[in-house]
């Protein structure tokens, strides 16, 4: 298993630092919504980052994006699903126990909006 060394991580840090300020929106954090799944029911947020698994056909499916502070996944009903290794930033609404595809979801973001990132 290959280590990332500290300038690959300062690296992806520093892009997606770039990406929520190019944004312009208030950005939140993945690990602040799984922390407190209840506090953000049904509300819409923003969440950015880097696409770490997808699947999906016929533009809709799910992926799942690492902001760096943890991973979320995101269903992508009506949009197409991003390719592994994109940065994206996605505005939706925080749900739980949703199932997709025959796969269970415990806390998922609908997504309303997408901005691919640089």
């Amino acid at each position: 298993m290959r280590r990332t060394g500290w300038r690959e991580r300062l690296a992806v840090t520093v892009t997606l630092l770039g990406a929520v300020v190019a944004i312009g929106c208030g950005v939140t954090r993945i690990a602040d919504i799984l922390r407190d799944p209840g506090r953000y029911a049904n509300r819409e947020v923003t969440i950015a980052g880097e696409v770490v698994n997808s699947f999906g056909a016929l533009g809709q499916g799910a992926f799942e994006l690492d902001d760096g502070s943890g991973r979320m996944w995101v269903l992508s009903l009506g949009f197409s699903v991003p390719s592994r290794g994109a940065r994206v930033a996605v505005t939706g609404r925080v749900e739980s126990g949703v199932t997709i595809g025959g796969r269970s979801f415990a806390t998922v973001l609908r997504e309303t909006k997408r901005r691919h990132s640089s």
